[in-house]
């Protein structure tokens, strides 16, 4: 298991670890967990809801059709 060194705010921290504790877990854990699910693409069956009908919803899009479109609106 590798070692990182992390700064964040003490306020910050201290949440953290209650939020931890209230869970029957560390605070690396926590960390490990959520990094993990930043770094890996999810499984369709692993999206929360919302997520799963919104999946693909833009395939096929030309998104810089719909750029250009607000660029023309918000001018």
């Amino acid at each position: 298991m590798a070692k990182l060194t992390l700064s964040v705010d003490e306020a910050v921290v201290r949440r953290a670890k209650r939020y931890a504790a209230g869970r029957g877990t560390s605070v690396s854990d926590l960390v490990e967990r959520y990094l993990d699910l930043l770094a890996r693409p999810l499984r369709r069956d692993e999206m929360p809801p919302v997520l799963r009908l919104l999946h693909g919803a833009g395939k096929g899009v030309d998104a810089g059709a719909h750029r250009r479109h607000l660029e023309r609106k918000y001018r």
